[in-house]
């Protein structure tokens, strides 16, 4: 299966503050993420909120640039290269927001705003492009009757379907989705989830799943990406995560993770302290002033992302604890 995209130590750091008497900031928001995005497979990014899910998935779709590291999209660069040349690698990836009626126009009906990507790319005539909207309607489960009616008259589950035929609408290769069920009441979750994993097997998609519900990211992902504080801490296949995770702060996420299934049930986890800030993040490794293993090379050292039993990890600890 071929790469659709590729990240290599990511990072986006922003200056904030200053004036006459303040100095100047930097929060690093996302620090030397790495991962590759195959077709047809979904990559799950986990981590509670603040650690930079968001902001990686803008640098996904180019909403922004990496102040770091480098993205290729299908294998192409996105850095350093003409705008008319990024505008085109975008068209490649497209986004589902959390918040189904906040992304979609309260003025325009359905049939509008699924034409509206294929009018702005001069992509058909009129007609052309009402047919590839009803076409889309079907695909996501949506009645012909609806393609004059307005976000508001529709479930939130249905608006979560009309975002989704929005972003196919220009048949990218690549969907980046930033919690995109977690609006939704629990029964209509499973049937979203169930629509895009249809959707990946039909088109080939690669999906980048960005969410802090582990029950969620085990219905869908294949592999799974762990952030803490902006920092990549585990990296593996989703079943190994699960059942052997190597990181103290990944077993935090699963501990937390509510279960009906006693098979998925972890055992409490103690962790104690804050999250450190953003804008002076510790020398060693982000997560020691809260883990229970962390000793004295863990506040002076940064951990080194290491190959351990098929996961990548960053942890001095990691295959001993």
């Amino acid at each position: 299966m071929s790469v659709l995209m590729q990240a290599e130590g990511l990072c986006r750091h922003y200056a904030v503050g200053g004036g006459l008497f303040a100095k100047k900031g930097l929060v690093q928001a996302v620090d030397g993420v790495s991962f590759a995005l195959r077709e047809g497979q979904t990559l799950a990014v986990v981590g509670e909120s603040g650690c930079g899910k968001s902001t990686l998935a803008r640098m996904a779709t180019l909403m922004e640039l990496p102040t770091a590291g480098e993205l290729r999209i299908d294998g192409k660069p996105t850095l350093g290269v003409g705008e008319a040349e990024r505008r085109r690698l975008r068209l490649n990836v497209q986004m589902v927001f959390q918040n189904p009626y906040g992304s979609l126009n309260p003025r325009k009906t359905v049939g509008s705003i699924l034409q509206e990507p294929l009018a702005l790319n001069r992509r058909g005539d009129r007609p052309a492009r009402e047919r590839a909207a009803r076409a889309m309607m079907d695909r996501v489960g949506l009645r012909q009757d609806q393609f004059g009616r307005y976000p508001h008259m529709f479930s939130g589950g249905q608006r979560q379907r009309i975002a989704i035929a929005r972003a196919l609408m220009l048949n990218p290769r690549v969907v980046v989705a930033d919690e995109p069920v977690s609006a939704l009441d629990v029964s209509i979750q499973a049937q979203v989830l169930n629509l895009m994993m249809d959707l990946q097997d039909e088109l080939r998609l690669a999906y980048l799943f960005i969410s802090h519900d582990l029950g969620v990211v085990r219905h869908i992902a294949r592999e799974v990406l762990v952030l803490y504080c902006g920092r990549p801490v585990e990296h593996g296949p989703k079943e190994s995560v699960f059942a052997a995770s190597l990181h103290p702060y990944t077993r935090v996420l699963l501990a937390a993770t509510p279960s009906v299934d006693p098979r998925h049930r972890k055992h409490d986890v103690a962790v104690k302290g804050e999250l450190p800030s953003p804008l002076n993040p510790p020398p060693g490794c982000a997560f020691a002033s809260r883990c229970p293993h962390a000793t004295g090379i863990c506040t002076a050292e940064r951990p080194v992302w290491r190959e351990i039993s098929g996961h990548f990890v960053a942890c001095h600890h990691a295959g001993a604890i």
